[in-house]
């Protein structure tokens, strides 16, 4: 009897010591899947951290490229339309100090003079436009881009229809340049490259976003090849939509044009 009960009392002692065990061993396997699914987690958020901040290096490199070809690009055009036609104005101001000098030759030197000082007037106008469009600065975005849409239409050689439906204020100051810079690189774009005869631009602002259609009907291009050949226009316009916490989507093949879609969020 005695030794029965013993026995009794040896299993129900080696059962909780298994039951032990086994919680013990389902213990230590829970820690362990929730300490390497935690390093797991850990792990792929530093991919990921490491990702967006080469994403941001590329941009950062990007932007200074970009900023570098624009300052080389009105460098040039400073010394194009203004410093050598200011030389032709010095030279011809020496002229005018000649003790042998006619009335008739003063009054045509006089006339080169101030037909060059229009110019250079004009070429300094166009430059500063680039740099800062008065009309965004003075009335903002909506009148900026009508002023743009106008200067193609006088230029007779596209077919122009924009429509835009654009709430003052929607955006902040620098973004609205933001936009207006990304219109004129991709109007730009069709005049430089792609021997377009249309032009469509639609621009609408809603509750919480912004909406941007660009269209032309050129010659169009692979936008695989011009992914990897990443040039400057197309880079730049990428570079301002992430700055714009904006989406950016772009259709095109050879032969039938493009067309770009851009929505931004507020």
């Amino acid at each position: 009897m005695v030794k029965e009960l013993f026995t009794g009392e040896n299993q129900i002692i080696s059962i909780i010591l298994i039951a032990i065990g086994l919680l013990l061993l389902m213990s230590i396997a829970i820690i362990l899947f929730f300490y390497f699914s935690r390093k797991r987690i850990i792990k792929s958020e530093l991919e990921k951290a490491n990702l967006e901040i080469e994403h941001q290096k590329t941009i950062l490199q990007s932007v200074i490229v970009t900023q570098e070809e624009e300052r080389k690009r009105i460098a040039q055009d400073m010394h194009d339309a203004i410093s050598s036609k200011l030389n032709v104005v010095s030279l011809n101001a020496n002229i005018l100090t000649e003790d042998d000098i006619t009335i008739e030759e003063a009054n045509q030197v006089g006339g080169s003079i101030l037909k060059i000082t229009n110019t250079v007037l004009e070429s300094s106008r166009k430059i500063a436009h680039d740099l800062l469009p008065p009309t965004l600065q003075k009335f903002g975005l909506k009148a900026a881009l009508e002023e743009l849409c106008e200067e193609i239409c006088e230029t007779k050689k596209y077919q122009t229809v924009y429509v835009l439906d654009y709430k003052e204020g929607f955006l902040e100051t620098n973004h609205e340049l933001h936009v207006f810079r990304i219109l004129q690189e991709l109007v730009n774009n069709t005049i430089k490259h792609a021997n377009a005869t249309e032009i469509k631009l639609t621009l609408r602002t809603e509750e919480n976003n912004l909406s941007l259609q660009y269209q032309d009907n050129g010659k169009g291009f692979n936008i695989e090849s011009a992914k990897k050949a990443r040039g400057l226009g197309m880079s730049g316009i990428e570079n301002r939509v992430v700055i714009l916490n904006g989406t950016l989507n772009i259709e095109s093949k050879l032969g039938s044009g493009i067309k770009i879609n851009i929505t931004i969020d507020k």
